[in-house]
């Protein structure tokens, strides 16, 4: 309670945002670029101002509002991070990027296959997960949710908050959006071709790791680039001193190819691979021990974007996205523990053919106001096809489903409001209609719509401060999964459980408030620094949430096991009574040339409406807090740093489900890393880190398994630019 108490008086106090969770980027030079790329304003640094102190620019988010915008400015919680920061350049998973966001909580176990992200409670396909704009709605229960390798990946956002005014169904918790990395990542202005070579090692599960970027511009318009990255692991030792069964080989690629073939037109391709040849139980997400299955797990990603965007054409900005996504999975069982026979063959297809095509208008009224309109439409198609040895896969339906969606987006800026109010506002307003229909041959269709709304303000009273507030509706379809699931749940030697489907499920709704406020300075402590502070609260009210209900009877109290089939249950989702969540969250950075600081805070609680009763269908936490300290060492080239995350007790649990409480941890990491520059070996760089430096025991809520022991990282890459 009182840490709960610490985080929202941190917020009444102000406290605002971070550069990309709590770090701004590693220097001016950085930042100018991504300003220039974002923004189009070409802001620079004078060369003869070379030894000036380093400038620190604010973040630019583009998923929040589909244009780019100040992190800071946005009537919302947004995080930008970058993957190239010394903590994340040997990141492993996606766990290892996201993990320290404010609102994010990973659950599912460590294993790869097992991770399932969630944002202000809601998991699972409440969440929209995006890769160069490219949906990823995988939804497999125990084998994860998305799978891509960190070495492809350029930069995150993390957009916190009602989201399906402009991303649809699941944007009840947010938004998580990938972009791979580019040529523009790698190569300055008047660079032609480059390569990266690098490798790594963790001890943790003894993972090595190799990878090799080749990338260029052999004519003027065009740009290539190739990456591809090994990685081979084996079991994972956790904190308690246990091993957590784990094998997994890796082997992940990215091709991509840009062609500029008019002023202001782009055309862009990609393809992106992620194949790992695992051996672990069926459960991803479970213990292990028993049920040992050999996976073969294989997502692709085929992307086909064109953009024009000329800064002289106020009325044309357009952006089209073109995605095919092709997962799938085979598990060949090792054994008869589980719900199937030794050498059973199990398999999964879920395929995503999708478009996105979307304009921007610009007005500018005078030279203290502007109004863009940013409009319209989405389609894509889920299908899933399972197989096992006798025919049809139990839980993995035939079905398929369709989306068709158009969206309007207003902002308005404006300088000195209404002529006499001091600052500058902005008004973000937007709606979205989607239609969906789901089939499958085992059961009705189900075929529904939604309109999703939002408003936010943000009000900048001064060019140091400011506060915001929004409010907005979501949805989530029900899955084909949830709909359709029939056959063989799991087995008790004595009793079977089988799932139910339910065509008639409505889809779930929200409506979320959200107040804030933030302070960014510069110029602080020292010339050219800047501290960044932002927070928030919010209330969330949801209807019709679904839930996976399973009901197994009692022995010798419910049912008598020897009579066959007596004790045989059920698996069913439904649709359950209405529930309210709140919480907060702060994100604070401090950066100069010689330090760098971040702070991160977050809590979040939920009940059912009705009953009172604790939300277990949804991922809440307890207060949890990250500080992060860095050190710049430009004499040597290098940057130290350390990094805490505390998460207090939870405890907010129904009775009788005392086994879902867990205790307090606290976790510690340091880091070093080096990259020296104008010597014989200019271009080489390596880092250095050792994660839950005290070998904590900890599990994260609603996860069976512990988490990793003390890890020690080693990542040395050498690159050339010509």
């Amino acid at each position: 309670m009182v840490s709960r108490w610490f985080g929202v008086a941190a917020i009444l106090a102000g406290i605002a945002r971070v550069n990309g969770v709590a770090w701004a980027q590693e220097s001016a030079t950085e930042q100018t670029g991504q300003q220039e790329q974002a923004s189009g304003t070409g802001a620079a640094v004078d060369a003869a101002d070379a030894t000036a102190p380093a400038v620190m620019f604010p973040t630019i988010s583009v998923t929040a509002t589909r244009n780019p915008i100040e992190a800071f400015e946005y009537p919302g919680m947004v995080t930008v991070i970058d993957t190239d920061r010394p903590d994340l350049r040997n990141a492993s998973t996606p766990d290892d990027l996201l993990n320290r966001v404010p609102g994010v909580e990973f659950t599912g176990g460590p294993r790869r296959t097992g991770e399932d992200p969630s944002i202000r409670g809601f998991s699972g396909p409440d969440v929209v997960i995006m890769m160069d704009g490219a949906r990823q709605n995988i939804d497999t229960g125990h084998e994860g949710r998305f799978f891509l390798d960190p070495s492809l990946v350029g930069d995150v956002e993390v957009l916190r908050g009602a989201a399906s005014a402009l991303y649809g169904s699941g944007g009840s918790g947010g938004v998580i959006s990938f972009r791979t990395r580019s040529v523009d990542d790698l190569l300055e202005a008047d660079e032609t071709w480059g390569f990266r070579v690098g490798g790594g090692y963790q001890d943790v599960n003894e993972e090595a790791m190799g990878t090799f970027t080749l990338y260029g511009r052999p004519v003027d318009g065009i740009d290539l680039l190739g990456s591809v990255t090994k990685r081979d692991s084996s079991d994972i030792e956790l904190g308690n001193g246990d091993s957590l069964d784990s094998d997994d080989d890796i082997v992940a690629g990215l091709v991509k190819a840009g062609f500029e073939f008019a002023e202001h037109h782009r055309l862009e391709t990609s393809f992106q691979r992620f194949d790992n040849e695992a051996e672990e139980p069926m459960n991803g997400q479970g213990i292990g021990g028993d049920d040992e299955a050999e996976k073969n797990i294989r997502a692709d990603t085929t992307r086909l974007g064109y953009a024009y965007s000329n800064p002289d054409d106020k009325l044309f900005d357009l952006d089209v996205t073109l995605y095919y996504s092709d997962f799938a999975i085979e598990s060949l069982r090792l054994d008869d523990l589980g719900a199937g026979p030794e050498g059973e063959l199990l398999r999964r297809d879920v395929d995503t053919l999708g478009f996105r095509a979307e304009n921007t208008s610009r007005l500018d009224f005078s030279d203290m106001t502007g109004l863009a309109f940013t409009y319209g439409a989405e389609g894509y198609q889920d299908r899933q096809d399972g197989e096992s040895g006798n025919g049809d896969r139990s839980g993995v339906p035939d079905a398929e489903a369709d989306f068709i969606a158009g969206f309007f987006q207003t902002e308005l800026r404006m300088e000195q409001p209404f002529g006499f109010v001091p600052g500058e506002m902005l008004l973000l307003g937007g709606v979205r209609y989607d239609h969906y229909a789901a089939s499958s041959d085992l059961a009705d269709s189900n075929t529904d719509d939604a309109v999703s709304p939002r408003v936010g303000l943000s009000y900048m009273p001064t060019d140091w401060s400011m506060l915001f507030a929004n409010w907005g509706e979501a949805f989530r379809a029900p899955t084909i999964n949830e709909m359709y699931n029939e056959g063989l749940h799991f087995t008790m030697g004595f009793a079977d459980n089988f799932f139910v489907s339910n065509p008639d499920l409505r889809p779930q709704t929200t409506e979320t408030i959200e107040v804030g406020g933030g302070l960014d300075f510069d110029n602080v402590l020292e010339t050219g620094d800047r501290l960044t502070l932002k927070g928030s609260y919010f209330w969330i009210k949801g209807q019709d949430f679904i839930s996976l209900s399973v009901d197994q009877p009692t022995p010798f109290v419910d049912c008598n096991i020897f009579i066959p089939g007596d004790c045989n249950g059920t698996t069913f989702a439904e649709n359950v009574a209405r529930a309210k969540l709140w919480g907060s969250e702060v994100e604070a950075s401090y950066e100069s040339d010689r330090f760098r600081v971040g702070f991160g805070y977050s809590d979040i609680d939920g009940k059912d409406r009705d009953t009172g009763d604790h939300l277990g269908s949804l991922t809440l936490t307890s207060a949890q807090f990250t500080v992060d300290v860095a050190v710049k060492l430009p004499e040597i080239d290098s940057i130290v740093g350390w990094r805490t995350f505390i998460a207090d007790d939870f405890n907010e649990v129904n009775e009788g489900e005392e086994d879902l409480k867990r205790q307090n941890y606290n976790l510690h990491d340091i880091y070093f890393s080096w990259a020296p520059e104008g010597t014989f070996i200019d271009g080489l760089q390596v880092d250095v880190g050792l994660e839950n430096v005290f070998d904590e025991n900890y599990a994260r809520v609603y996860t069976d398994s512990k988490e990793p022991g003390r890890n020690f990282r080693l990542g040395v890459s050498y690159g050339m630019n010509f």
